[in-house]
């Protein structure tokens, strides 16, 4: 839904999400001379060139999401670039958008570019889509820029975040976040999708517009704390997603939503566009510690994930000391 333009085909399309505590981290130092250091923490990988020309035509990258925005932002003389990710790779919790928006910042204040979060989240979304060579969509950005729990509104006019009043407590009492530990393709399964839509394929538009009122009444049952009725809609929705892609789910993601709705779980789905990775869970708070306990003891890596009360947070200067995001 949030894939430019599939929303302008369904007015009112919103997103709903929640930013969960499991973080990404970009740390910047200048280097002497034009020497480029980059380092992956979580997937130790790592590569130099001796120049930004170097770089520029080089083919292949060992850390291609470092390397593609420092082409865009061209920084002068030497710099090292280190990331980290605490989310498992190909868990479909928006990690590398997180850690798109924590890079972009970064190199923004480090090349002394006034971004706003708005003008960071562009550049963040399309350079992802240079790398990963589909149309991405938008709503994945906004968890790492603002924290807490959203409603992304997709308009004509513009794309608008606007802050649930939920306290995140609830959240944190009722739900849980389990790895597969199956990397999922969310990128191909999008791009199905929105080559199905836009060769006018009547079932996938019905199950857009669908998701869509889905959306918008989630939107009202979470202003409402209405939990009933969050849990319904999270199935009802997941049951319609199901739909769009037979490569949305896996045998393993089934398996484990079938094990937790026997054990006190009230709604599940996939994160993301599916494939594998990751799975959230609704409970009720007497039952969330049980449907922890079963899922670990199927196999299922249960992230020690709380709702995000923050974002995007900067420190350091541009070009004189060390600085993180």
């Amino acid at each position: 839904m949030d894939i430019w333009p599939l929303y302008l085909f369904h007015p009112g399309a919103v997103t709903v999400n929640f930013a969960v505590n499991i973080l990404t981290r970009c740390r910047i130092t200048p280097l002497p001379g034009t020497r480029i250091h980059l380092k992956s923490i979580d997937t130790q990988r790592e590569e130099e060139f001796p120049s930004f020309d170097a770089l520029c035509s080089a083919r292949r990258y060992r850390h291609p999401l470092a390397a593609y925005l420092l082409r865009f932002f061209a920084p002068e003389g030497g710099i090292e670039i280190e990331t980290n990710s605490e989310s498992p790779a190909g868990a479909g919790i928006s990690g590398s958008s997180a850690l798109m928006i924590a890079t972009t910042a970064a190199l923004a204040r480090f090349t002394g570019r006034k971004l706003d979060r708005e003008e960071i989240r562009v550049i963040a979304q399309n350079v992802e889509a240079q790398l990963i060579r589909v149309p991405t969509g938008c709503q994945d950005y906004y968890p790492a820029l603002y924290g807490s729990v959203s409603a992304i509104h997709l308009d004509v006019d513009g794309i608008h975040r606007e802050a649930i009043a939920i306290a995140p407590e609830e959240l944190d009492r009722r739900f849980v976040l389990a790895y597969t530990g199956v990397p999922r393709q969310s990128g191909i399964n999008n791009w199905k999708v929105f080559q199905d839509h836009l060769n006018g394929k009547a079932r996938i538009y019905k199950n857009f517009e669908n998701i869509g009122a889905i959306a918008r009444s989630m939107h009202q049952a979470l202003a409402l704390a209405d939990w009933n009725e969050i849990a319904r809609l999270l199935r009802e929705e997941w049951k319609l997603r199901k739909t769009n892609s037979p490569r949305i789910t896996t045998p393993a993601i089934e398996k484990l939503i079938k094990i937790a709705m026997r054990n006190g779980a009230v709604a599940a789905k996939v994160c993301g566009a599916g494939g594998g990775g990751c799975i959230v869970l609704l409970t009720d708070p007497e039952a969330q510690e049980r449907v922890t306990q079963t899922l670990r003891s199927y196999g299922g890596h249960v992230l020690p994930a709380t709702v995000s009360r923050d974002g995007l947070t900067i420190s350091g200067k541009a070009h004189k000391s060390n600085f993180g995001v």
